[in-house]
This record gives structure tokens, sequence and C-alpha cells, in this order.
């Protein structure tokens, strides 16, 4: 039947098995239409397409070009084909659109902060645990800005 197929079954860390129906492609959606739960908010391809329309003319199509998508919340399936559908319906009709998703693109941000955080050019924001916990969250507008 259509609804058995939608359902999928999740084991969770400890062993519970639950069933989840739609919620899988609402959740997504909602990145993509924020108005599906209430939200007044742009899209994220429409926030991608804003953003490079606001960058230099010259840039434009090695953005449109070179979308990278990272962070876990990209580890939906189909969301790289879904992003280049989207962006291409909004950007310039002969722009060559490309989104890439790396298989490593839950860690990329994190891969990209631990190798920010080597360079020796860095070393001056570093935060010690004691700095945080006498300064707070504005030690590190501080040392960063």
């Amino acid at each position: 039947s259509r609804s058995s197929s939608i359902e999928k079954n999740y084991e969770l860390p400890d062993g519970q098995i639950i069933t989840i129906g739609n919620e899988r492609f609402r959740c997504p959606e909602a990145l993509f239409a924020p108005a599906t739960v209430g939200r007044e908010d742009s899209g994220i391809a429409e926030m991608v397409y804003n953003t490079i329309m606001k960058c230099d003319i010259d840039i434009r199509k090695e953005l449109y070009a070179n979308t990278i998508l990272s962070g876990g919340t990209t580890m939906f399936p189909g969301i790289a084909d879904r992003m280049q559908k989207e962006i291409t319906s909004l950007a310039p009709s002969a722009m060559k659109i490309r989104v890439v998703a790396p298989p490593e693109r839950k860690y990329a941000v994190w891969i990209g902060g631990s190798i920010l955080s080597s360079l020796s050019t860095f070393q001056t924001m570093w935060i010690s645990k004691q700095e945080y916990d006498e300064s707070g969250p504005s030690i590190v507008h501080r040392k960063c800005f």
C-alpha cells in the first residue's frame, strides 16, 4: 500500500523501534518552504540565490557553479538534486548551476573549524575555559572581532 511505502522504521540508541511516516518529508520541506511550518523566512535555495546576487557580478558564475552543501542538515536524501532544481529555477536561464554534496559533508564544518584552529594566525583567538568562565560569551567578540 501507499502508506506503508512512506513509513520507515528506525531503531533508537536505546533499541526502541519507531515508525516515521510523512514527517520524513515534512521536516526537510521546511528548509525549502518555511511557510509550511508558519515561518515567513525565505527558503534555503532562495537564500543561496539572494546571497549570490549580492556578490560582485564578476564572481556570480563561479558561485552558481560551486554551491557546496555542508553540515548534518544536508544529509536528507535528494537534497542536492532539490537544491539544483530550485536554484536553477531562480538563476538566469543560461547560468550553469552545480550543487555538490560531498559524502563527508556531515563533518565538513567541524573539519573546517579544526583546520582553522590549527593555523598559527588563529592562535591569538584561542579562548581557554578559564577565560570563558571569567568573561562569558563577550570574550569571543573581544578576541575574535
